[in-house]
């Protein structure tokens, strides 16, 4: 009950609903008494004693009765349903807010489509519950410890004879519930997997059409789709089981008023017009116990939704500010990496070991390696996508984490391996970290990415919209768009993950002369598949396996045995991208080299 404890917390946000939301109901349960009671006496004094004068003022006491009814019907469901709606939209925004706190290694397990789910679906079941379950749980104790005191006070013989059907009631609901508690849990999760599967196709419907996959992805579709259905099947079993098996044991009440009660009325002991009365005050009785079943589903799911939601708002991330955080007044840019290790998960291989890196203001860093070097990772320590293991990053002399998180990556541009462009026009895109910037600045932007010839050849110039991850663009103008972005902020600090390995060579060029031109006094770390691309570094890091084996400008480390000087011999005899393949040749290349020093020796 912990998970629904914390979820009705949210209603104090909103005390005055709630006691309106109360009032209304307590005003329902109040009027539901006076109609069986008025109808009592319809029947004892105005019908059997034959008073004819009090048949229309008691009718239009009835009517009266139903109109307040209505009335408090309607304000129980207007102020509950805002209640709930109101407090989802607070959890939704407080979960979609969370989420964009929480750490880069937070993103490197989690599904895209669970989290959709969890933002939609988990949050819908919830606020059913706390628009409509809530309520009708308190109006459901309310109304079946009044209506038993009433029955007991009417005929408190008869009442002890219906409650022998209380004890099987009471099982029946309690095995409802034990059994569909984790059924609700599984349900959520199956819907989960269902939605990461449909997230994942449409995203990557291109690469599915390319290998003809088609039938593969729809039969893959299917099975999550049937698996979902089986669970929400064997669901509707325990629903279609539970509910008439509770139905059958209230409905026993009703034999025995016939059976008993009727006895009562034919011995005198009782009146027909409280018989009737009763009647209907037992099934004011039992509609609490029926809809028992309804709230205990609301409420498992309910708390299988809630469990779900609040194992993300309880996820702590790991790169916060510090209390003290402190904020430079100036950045100039000097980056020192010392002794930096780091693995993505505790006990797991180290993916970068002792890394040193001193990175004095306006200096431009290359960094060299295969495939799962450790690259991207080192540069990822910059902006603080990941803390170090041991070590520490250094900007301005000051440990990066004793910095504002927000100033630190306020001063870095970036343009990263996989470019992602917003469902918007193109001047949002490259204004979205600056977003008040004026046209001029934009298109100042884009013409040193070289993309503004492009961008005014559009029917729409700069406000053509954008498709979805950048679609309508290709790759190398996508790379220039994201260039464009980083350099409007104009940054101390420039990122460059590859940025010119989707353009062709002409292209590289112009964007090399652009860049070179606007890094000047600016720090920046450059990756990059080409030599030709990081020549004019003052600094050449070569990565091997987490670690750096050669440090030094293109002329030092052409001129020395090694990796790079092995690379640089294999490029020029016309294998232009560094490959995994390449870089494994060059390394075995380097090897061998200094073990034929060492033989000669």
């Amino acid at each position: 009950m912990g998970t629904i404890w914390r979820l009705l917390g949210y209603l104090r946000r909103y005390p005055r609903w709630v006691v309106y939301s109360m009032l209304s109901m307590l005003g329902l349960v109040g009027m539901a008494f006076v109609v069986p009671w008025l109808t009592r006496y319809v029947i004892d004094v105005a019908i059997i004693e034959q008073q004819w004068e009090l048949l229309l003022p008691l009718a239009l006491i009835v009517v009266a009765a139903a109109i307040m009814q209505s009335l408090f019907v309607f304000g129980r469901r207007y102020s509950s349903a805002l209640v709930g709606q109101s407090v989802i939209y607070d959890l939704r925004n407080e979960l979609y807010r969370h989420l964009h706190h929480l750490p880069f290694s937070f993103y490197d397990k989690a599904q895209t489509g669970q989290l959709m789910s969890r933002v939609t679906q988990d949050v819908e079941t919830m606020r059913m519950f706390l628009g409509f379950g809530v309520v009708n749980l308190v109006r459901s104790i309310l109304m079946f410890f009044g209506v038993l005191i009433f029955l007991l006070f009417i005929n408190w013989q008869l009442t002890l004879l219906i409650l022998v059907t209380a004890p099987p009631l009471g099982i029946a609901i309690w095995q409802f519930s034990k059994r569909v508690r984790p059924m609700y849990r599984q349900l959520q999760q199956q819907l989960a997997e269902l939605t990461s599967v449909l997230q994942e196709n449409v995203s990557g419907i291109r690469v599915v059409r390319s290998f003809a996959r088609e039938d593969y992805e729809i039969e893959k579709f299917d099975e999550q789709n049937r698996a979902y259905l089986e669970k929400n099947l064997d669901t509707v079993r325990n629903w279609a089981f539970f509910f008439p098996l509770m139905n059958m044991i209230t409905g026993m009440g009703t034999v025995i008023i016939l059976w008993y009660g009727g006895r009562q009325v034919m011995l005198g002991v009782m009146t027909l017009g409280w018989l009737i009365a009763y009647t209907q005050y037992l099934n004011m009785l039992l509609g609490p116990l029926r809809m028992t079943g309804w709230l205990v589903n609301l409420l498992e799911r309910a708390t299988a939704s809630g469990q779900r939601v609040f194992e993300i708002l309880d996820t702590q991330s790991d790169i916060e500010d510090r209390p003290d955080a402190v904020v430079l007044p100036e950045v100039r840019g000097d980056v020192q990496m010392d002794d930096i290790w780091f693995r993505y998960d505790d006990g797991g291989k180290w993916v970068l070991r002792g890394i040193n890196v001193d990175a004095p203001a306006g200096q431009r860093v290359a960094l060299l390696g295969a495939t799962g070097s450790g690259k991207t990772t080192v540069i990822n320590m910059i902006p603080r996508f990941y803390d170090p293991g041991r070590g520490k990053v250094i900007l301005d002399g000051h440990d990066i984490r004793d910095l504002s998180l927000e100033m630190v990556r306020r001063s870095i541009g970036m343009v990263m391996q996989e470019t992602f462009l917003f469902s918007a026009p193109i001047r949002e895109n490259i204004a979205y970290g600056k977003p008040d910037a004026s046209l001029d600045e934009i298109k100042e932007a884009a013409r040193a990415a070289q993309i503004h010839d492009f961008i005014t050849s559009l029917p729409k110039g700069y406000d053509t919209l954008v498709g979805e991850r950048g679609v309508g663009l290709s790759g190398g103008q996508k790379q220039r768009v994201a260039i464009a972005r980083a350099l409007l902020l104009n940054p101390p600090i420039l990122i460059l993950d590859d940025s010119t390995s989707s353009v062709d060579m002409e292209t590289e060029h112009l964007i090399q002369e652009a860049l070179d031109h606007l890094m000047e006094g600016r720090t920046s770390f450059i990756i990059a598949q080409r030599l030709s691309s990081i020549r004019g570094a003052d600094q050449i890091i070569v990565l091997d396996r987490g670690e750096v084996v050669q440090r030094g400008d293109h002329e030092k480390l052409i001129g020395e045995p090694g990796i790079y000087h092995e690379i640089h011999q294999l490029q020029s005899k016309g294998q232009d991208e560094l490959s995994e393949e390449l870089f494994e040749r060059a390394r075995k290349r380097a090897i061998a080299g200094v073990q034929d020093k060492v033989g000669g020796v």
